[in-house]
């Protein structure tokens, strides 16, 4: 089974491990939440490894950047997500604080590609 260049990647292992693990704490939001803030923490955690990946599969750097931006407001998404579920007790301060982790563990890391993939643009060429 051939293998992506991607799937070796940490930044892509770290924010898979981000999304399982938001879908597990996600379970305990009310019912009433499945459609509402429950289906948007799902879809913006989903939407991190997606466009990195989505990116990833771009032959022009400045298209890489640019995904690889969207992924990073897709996390802070994120993040603004769960800080909400804490906010109305779905969450305690302890998953808060995990999930927090993840997501700093995966922002740096997509950040460092990020920065990486600047320094390859030629001379006085925009960053993005």
């Amino acid at each position: 089974m051939k293998t992506y260049s991607f799937e070796n990647l940490e930044v892509w292992k770290k924010s898979r491990e981000l999304v399982l693990f938001v879908y597990r704490i996600q379970t305990s939001f009310p019912s009433f939440e499945k459609y509402g803030l429950g289906d948007q923490l799902r879809r913006a955690v989903v939407s991190v490894s997606s466009n990195f990946v989505e990116g990833n599969a771009r032959y022009s750097i400045k298209e890489q950047i640019h995904f690889i931006e969207i992924a990073l407001g897709s996390l802070m998404e994120v993040y603004c997500q769960l800080t909400l579920a804490y906010d109305l007790n779905y969450i305690n301060i302890e998953q808060l604080k995990l999930c927090k982790e993840k997501i700093e563990e995966v922002y740096k890391l997509l950040k460092g590609i990020r920065y990486q993939k600047i320094k390859l643009l030629p001379p006085n060429s925009p960053k993005s």
